[in-house]
């Protein structure tokens, strides 16, 4: 299956890249599609994962045409 894949902020910074369309197999999750998209590296425990524009854990499955989006953590600021 082709899953969308997108990078934000400063995760876009360290890989290089925005995004990406992967194949991947027919039962995955976020986390494997983190894992096929940035070549095995490890998904840290802060990064937040949308899947369709809906938070959602690294544990929640993908289906084929998903976008799966990945966040650094997001901080406090001034109102």
């Amino acid at each position: 299956m082709t899953v969308e894949v997108k990078f934000f902020a400063s995760l876009k910074e360290r890989l290089g890249c925005d995004g990406a369309k992967v194949e991947i197999g027919e039962v995955a999750t976020a986390a494997d599609v983190w894992l096929q998209a940035t070549g095995g590296k490890s998904l840290p425990s802060n990064v937040l994962v949308a899947i369709n524009m809906e938070y959602t854990d690294a544990a929640q499955a993908v289906k084929d045409g998903d976008e799966v989006a990945f966040f650094p953590p997001v901080t406090g600021g001034r109102w």
